[in-house]
């Protein structure tokens, strides 16, 4: 009788300890899901916050260009405006010459009125960047900054060298805008004909 009152504790003890590890399993488990859950919400939670970032910083980025693009467009609509300022003055001192030409018997005076206004618009344009050049006479051709418009025998002046300036050049910074119009020299014609002699010979 003993003997089986122990088998039956043993056995009340073994379910007890089953049950007890069945719970502690299940505990495990519960513990398990909801960490994970919270995980997945933490992720869920970081994902919003950078999606909302990155719209954020979308938004953002296209304004800023919308506003470049508005800043361009004024720069290039005023750029030329302190340009303008400079000249008008130059444009104010030519009308007044016209006037005078109608009014004024002195040509002499008019000549260094407008030989003033030129200089003037020169100095402006100068402090912009704009430079003339006018090539020497007997200066070499140089395809950058001189185009050539003519040829022509010259006695002094020798071949591939200018022999007259029609139009005077400008730069801008450094870069030619307009060459200046030349007419370049096609040699001696006395050394024709000697080139032509030896070639015939």
């Amino acid at each position: 009788m003993q003997e089986a009152k122990e088998e039956v504790r043993e056995e009340v003890k073994e379910e007890v300890k089953d049950k007890v590890e069945e719970e502690k399993k299940e505990e495990v488990s519960v513990k398990a899901e909801a960490d994970k859950e919270s995980q997945e919400q933490k992720i869920d939670e970081e994902l919003k916050y950078w999606k909302n970032m990155a719209l954020r910083y979308a938004a953002e980025v296209e304004n800023l260009k919308k506003s470049f693009k508005r800043e361009k467009e004024e720069y290039y609509k005023f750029a030329l405006e302190s340009v303008f300022k400079e000249l008008l003055p130059a444009i104010d001192n030519l009308e007044r010459a016209l006037e005078a030409f109608s009014q004024s018997q002195n040509i002499e005076a008019l000549k260094q009125g407008v030989e003033l206004t030129l200089k003037s618009i020169i100095q402006a344009l100068e402090k912009f960047g704009l430079t003339q050049f006018e090539p020497a006479i007997g200066e070499p051709f140089h395809p950058n900054f001189h185009e050539a418009l003519s040829t022509e025998e010259h006695p002094e002046v020798p071949s591939g060298a200018i022999t007259k300036v029609y139009q005077k050049g400008y730069k801008l910074h450094e870069r030619v805008i307009r060459p200046a119009l030349v007419c370049v020299s096609s040699g001696k014609s006395q050394e024709k004909s000697e080139t032509q002699q030896k070639s015939e010979n």
